[in-house]
């Protein structure tokens, strides 16, 4: 019997108790402080001038005038897809040592025969300036698919979250169901980002507030209703490095197919183990080069220019 290729298995700490683990089964978040250091978010926020500044060869991000200062820079931008593709410090933290703990001990922890295998599919930077908005109720899990309900974000705080300056708010629980609750268009430009499809059919009372500090990460399931509001200040950002991550036995569907064969067996292959191993690695990995990747920027709705 010919044995399957597996990666090289990636070591990662034990980060959080069992406590701590029954709470994200529970109510489908967590959130974790201190994760990071001042160092750590020093570094961080650098990279997101450079990589706003045009410092790394891509297809979308030409290098800006000198003369613009990094805060004009940075008003201008809600969000950057896929910074990691570009930048070695963005994926440096996609695969953080003690994020990566995390993720090996709570990601499957629903299922009963997981392993610790965890991989990462994507990372989204959200600058979130003064004024600009944030993203109504929606579902991660409806946009990435997943097989096993294993879908996981986590949510790096840069700076302080909290409810005035657009924190992430949560239902708990809502995740438990496995349900993929209907859409339909916001309507409301304002408070949200009309990028994004607003969930319905759901009690919106029990929602809370996720305020953390600077450093701490947020994990959440991909079935969890959560939202974020405007950020209302006149000085503050809430920058947010978040990159999703899944059970590396769950294939990734995650691609418009033309019929061709059955979604169930579509595997994206732009990911990479961060944790345990990943048994799809005789598949192959996917990855562009940095200067040909087309990067996603989202801008405020009311931003003309």
């Amino acid at each position: 019997m010919t044995k399957v290729q597996m990666s090289e298995r990636i070591e990662v700490p034990v980060v959080v108790n069992q406590e701590q683990v029954g709470f994200y089964v529970d109510n489908g978040y967590l959130a974790v402080p201190n994760l990071l250091n001042a160092a750590e978010l020093d570094e961080l926020k650098q990279d997101i001038i450079k990589v706003a500044r045009g410092g790394y060869p891509n297809l979308t991000i030409e290098p800006v005038p000198r003369e613009l200062s990094d805060e004009e820079v940075l008003s201008k931008i809600l969000a950057i897809h896929q910074p990691h593709y570009v930048s070695p410090i963005m994926e440096k933290y996609t695969r953080h040592p003690k994020i990566s703990g995390v993720l090996s001990q709570i990601t499957g922890a629903h299922l009963a025969h997981w392993s610790g295998n965890v991989k990462c599919m994507q990372s989204m930077l959200f600058i979130k300036p003064p004024g600009y908005q944030g993203q109504s109720w929606h579902q991660d899990e409806n946009y990435i698919p997943t097989r096993d309900r294993s879908l996981i974000g986590a949510w790096i705080a840069i700076d302080d979250a909290y409810v005035e300056n657009g924190c992430m708010w949560v239902i708990p629980g809502s995740q438990r169901p496995g349900y993929l609750y209907p859409t339909r268009r916001h309507g409301n430009p304002d408070e949200f980002d009309t990028h994004d499809d607003m969930a319905t059919g759901f009690d919106e009372s029990p929602q809370i507030p996720v305020e953390v500090k600077a450093g701490s990460v947020v994990f959440f399931n991909g079935y969890l209703l959560h939202q974020s509001l405007l950020n209302r200040t006149q000085d503050s950002y809430r920058r947010v490095l978040v990159s999703h991550y899944l059970s590396s036995e769950s294939l990734l569907p995650w691609v418009k197919t033309a019929d061709e064969q059955p979604v169930a067996r579509v595997d994206v292959r732009r990911v990479f183990p961060v944790a345990g191993v990943d048994p799809y690695a005789w598949k192959g990995y996917e990855k562009s080069p940095a200067a040909e990747t087309q990067l996603y920027i989202r801008k405020a709705t009311f931003d003309e220019d």
